[in-house]
C-alpha cells in the first residue's frame, strides 16, 4: 500500500508521523520504502540521526525521483512525506498512492487549509479518488481545553474526508524522540505518546495487529 501523510501547511507533524510509523512497521518485519518529497528533507535529517546513532532498525529515504511505479511496487508499504514547496512532486505521489493521511491540529485554519487540501486532490487526474483519512493531531493535553474537540468536530463534517478517532496530543516527548532520532515508543513505550500512537498506527494498519 502507498501512502502519503501530507496537507497544505507545514508544522502539522508530518515527518514525524512518517517517521514513527516507519519505525513500527518495520518493526513489524514490513518491508517498508520512505520517500521523502519534501524539500524541507526533515525526514531524512530524522533517518541520517537514526542510523548515526547506529539504532534497528536501520531505515533508508529516497527522493521524489522514487515517485514512479516501477520504484514504489517493490516493497509491501511505501510512506511518503510530501510538502508544498514542491506541489509537482506531490502531484505526482497523489497520482501513485492507495491514501493519503492528513494531520490536523486543532485550529480553524488547519480545518480550513484541509478543506483547500482535498479541493487540491480532487483536481489530480486519475482513475479513481484516493481514500483521505483525517486525524486531530498535536490536540491540546488539557480536558478544559475545548479546541480539539471542536476541531474533531469540524474534521468530522468536512466532505471527502474519513475521520479517525484516534489522535496524538501535543506532548514533549515526539519532539524529543525525534530530535534523538527514536520513535516516541522507542523512548517510553509505556507513556501517554505511546499509547495514543499504537491506538493510531492500529487504525491505519488493522490487518497488522488482528
Amino acid at each position: 500500500m502507498i501512502t502519503i501523510v501530507g496537507s497544505l501547511k507545514g508544522g502539522t507533524g508530518k515527518s514525524t508521523l512518517t517517521f514513527n510509523l516507519a519505525v513500527w512497521l518495520a518493526m513489524a518485519e514490513v518491508k517498508v520504502m520512505l520517500v521523502d518529497a519534501d524539500p524541507q528533507a526533515t525526514l531524512t535529517d530524522v533517518v541520517q540521526v537514526r542510523n548515526e546513532e547506529g539504532y534497528r532498525p536501520r531505515l533508508e529515504v529516497a527522493d521524489n525521483a522514487a515517485l514512479s511505479a516501477e520504484r514504489l511496487g517493490d516493497v509491501d508499504e511505501v510512506l511518503i512525506d510530501v510538502g508544498t514547496a514542491d506541489f509537482e512532486a506531490m502531484r505526482r505521489a497523489v497520482v501513485s498512492c492507495d491514501r493519503i493521511v492528513v494531520p490536523v491540529p486543532p485550529s480553524q485554519a488547519d480545518i480550513w487549509s484541509t478543506q483547500r487540501y482535498l479541493r487540491w486532490i480532487d483536481t489530480v487526474e486519475r482513475e479513481r479518488p484516493p481514500e483521505v483519512l483525517g486525524f486531530i493531531n498535536r490536540g491540546d493535553t488539557h480536558h478544559a481545553v475545548r479546541e480539539t474537540a471542536e476541531a474533531a468536530a469540524a474534521l468530522v463534517s468536512l466532505q471527502g474526508i474519513r475521520y479517525l478517532k484516534a489522535h496524538l496530543g501535543q506532548r514533549t516527548l515526539f519532539r524529543r524522540s525525534f530530535s534523538e532520532g527514536l520513535a516516541v515508543f522507542e523512548l517510553d513505550h509505556r507513556g501517554k505518546g505511546a499509547r495514543e500512537f499504537y491506538a493510531l498506527a492500529a487504525a491505519l494498519y488493522p490487518t497488522l495487529v488482528s
